[in-house]
């Protein structure tokens, strides 16, 4: 039986030492009080407009159904001496995937190496030709990083951090992340009084600060802007979020163009050049003259200008190939390979199912595994063998044999559980942690991070677009 680990209660059912302020608390509240505390939550969370819109569902009338991301008012909360562990071993990943990038579209030293395979790079969906030789400030590419950790116990049922996947393309879901805090504040001042928790708020001024420090050198003065798809978009909340936050415009593709290698802003006052874009559109919609020729989304020319240098894109195009699920475990090879120091944080140990062996291995042991697509997102494209029908076994062994390189396995983990307020009261549920790494002239990240929680018992899958929700994290400052 797999060990489990829960984030409050030790196995012998004691309290762990970052809980027992709250649990203190918590024993003395009444059922009917938390209860209109979680009433009051979604009502604000719905009227400041907190949704994302789910991809191919329709209400009734036909229009894109959005959705509240459900809000638990039971806090995740993370010892100082943990998070000051996981903070290091943060930066020194986002450092080791910067310097890989950095190489796969320069020297190459790690393919020649024989670390990573070529074929995984170049023939990788997410690697762009474009972008050899090209230099980006500080060889920095993934500004902001979303890196997924998850705690399972080992064999002696203590807690370990493993690192799930790496997000380097438009990791979102830092606006939930402000907001639950913002939330827990509001409705439970008291505790804030009663612990030392670290401050998240501060993030905004972080990722203008960040995003300045990348723009050209020769800019003194950088014009910083948002570039969001639209309000079609799932994760437009943040965008507009993070845009009014840091004070800075928020922009769509029709909104700029490009002259003279340069980009250029529409405004009232006429045209204002602007010098680092914070793109949240995806690589294949950002030029129409350079990858998809049919985008509306994007502003033709950016590529010209962002190779000439005239402007900073955060993060860079072609980011996605180090967060592709099959260069996920070359990971602590590169962080040995570029900065000669041993991983901090582990990786999930991982079958490649385009090496026959490993293919082997998973198509005996489906039922015990968990099976991604590598370029699958947002908890689609997955099978969970335990919890998967025959049929659905079987559905996925055909395409495994189809297309093996497509797909990675892991072992089935039990994410850990942490209280949390459901329909029969409070019972545990397991989560996720995605901390949100800025790299520029220096890494820089606020405590915590972005809890996801599976609201469904016995879920393993944490994904808004797959029924969880979200909880406040705190960091207890020591």
């Amino acid at each position: 039986m797999t060990p489990k680990f829960d984030e409050m209660h030790a196995g012998d059912s004691t309290v762990r030492e970052q809980y027992r302020g709250y649990d203190r608390w918590l024993a003395a509240q009444k059922s009917d009080v938390m209860l209109s505390r979680r009433e009051e939550a979604e009502m604000i969370f719905r009227r400041v407009g907190i949704t994302f819109a789910v991809y191919g569902a329709k209400d009734e009338d036909g229009h894109g159904n959005e959705r509240l991301i459900p809000f638990d008012l039971i806090p995740r909360v993370i010892p100082a001496h943990e998070w000051a562990d996981m903070e290091k071993g943060l930066a020194q990943r986002v450092a080791a995937l910067n310097r890989f990038i950095h190489d796969v579209y320069h020297d190459q030293d790690i393919i020649r190496a024989g670390i990573v395979p070529a074929e995984q790079v170049l023939n990788n969906a997410q690697y762009r030709p474009e972008m050899k030789g090209v230099d980006v400030p500080g060889g920095i590419y993934s500004h902001i990083s979303g890196i997924d950790i998850i705690r399972a116990a080992d064999a002696d049922g203590e807690g370990r951090y493993y690192v799930l996947e790496d997000n380097l393309r438009v990791p979102s879901g830092v606006s939930y992340m402000l907001e639950d805090r913002k939330m827990m504040m509001r409705l439970f001042p008291e505790l804030f009084s009663q612990h030392r928790v670290a401050p998240v708020a501060h993030y905004p001024d972080l990722l203008l600060e960040t995003l300045r420090s990348v723009a050209p050198a020769s800019v003194n003065e950088p014009t910083v802007v948002v570039l969001t798809p639209g309000m079609h978009n799932s994760a437009y909340f943040e965008h507009a979020f993070l845009a009014q936050q840091m004070g800075i415009e928020l922009v769509e593709g029709q909104d700029l163009f490009v002259k003279d290698n340069f980009v250029y802003m529409r405004t009232t006052q006429g045209p204002k050049r602007v010098d680092v874009i914070y793109r949240r559109v995806d690589d294949d919609f950002l030029d129409p003259l350079a990858f998809r020729k049919d985008s509306t989304l994007g502003c033709a020319g950016l590529l010209g200008a962002y190779r000439a240098g005239n402007v900073t894109l955060s993060n860079a195009i072609g980011t996605g190939v180090a967060d592709d699920k099959s260069i996920y475990p070359y990971v602590p090879k590169m962080i040995e390979f570029y900065l000669g120091e041993k991983p901090i944080l582990h990786n999930v140990p991982t079958h490649l199912c385009r090496d026959p062996e490993d293919l082997k291995y998973v198509l005996a042991n489906l039922h015990e595994l968990v099976v991604k697509e590598v370029h699958g997102a947002g908890g689609y494209g997955m099978l969970i063998g335990p919890a998967a029908t025959r049929a659905e076994i079987e559905d996925f062994r055909r395409a495994l044999i189809a297309n093996p390189s497509g797909y990675i396995a892991q072992p089935t983990l039990s994410l850990s559980t942490c209280p949390t307020y459901v329909e029969s009261g409070i019972a545990p549920r397991h989560i996720d942690l995605r901390p949100f790494v800025l790299s520029g002239k220096e890494v820089q990240m606020v405590p915590g991070g972005l809890t996801r929680v599976a609201l469904k018992e016995g879920s393993l899958v944490v994904n808004s677009s797959q029924g969880g929700g979200t909880k406040d994290t705190w960091v207890l400052e020591a």
